[in-house]
């Protein structure tokens, strides 16, 4: 019976010092953005002249395209920036004499032929940039 005593108390013991560890968890990593491409087109449907920039989660940004009208699309491909696979990327649109805009989401940089093409509707100070599906 006393050892049946001891054996409970230590097993007690155990679980109460198992309790009062603090419990330790493990940060998520950022999930990549999805679709993966390896290019991006943005199509001007808006009401001006605009031009972008693909621009990393990190703020980074490649060269601008040049200025272009309405009905007229410019492609980036990644693989001729410094940005590395891997990165998510987005493309931040200048209105030609109106305010500056980020995609609505994210891509991540593969090198693998594919292409996302965003979409910009509006006008020169109310506009959106649109990742198509």
């Amino acid at each position: 019976m006393n050892q049946i005593r001891r054996r409970s108390a230590a097993v007690l013991t155990c679980a109460t010092a198992l309790a009062v560890l603090p419990s330790v968890t493990a940060a998520a990593a950022p999930a990549q953005a999805q679709p993966c491409v390896q290019k991006i087109a943005v199509v001007n449907n808006a009401g001006f002249a605009l031009s972008w920039a693909p621009t990393t989660r990190a703020g980074e940004q490649s060269a601008p395209t040049d200025d272009y009208p309405i009905n007229q699309t410019r492609i980036v491909d990644l693989s001729t920036t410094a940005l590395a696979e891997g990165t998510d990327v987005r493309p931040y649109v200048d209105a030609v004499g109106g305010t500056k805009e980020f995609g609505n989401s994210y891509v991540s940089y593969c090198d693998n032929g594919q292409t996302a093409t965003y979409t910009v509707t509006g006008t020169t100070f109310d506009y959106s940039v649109t990742l198509l599906t």
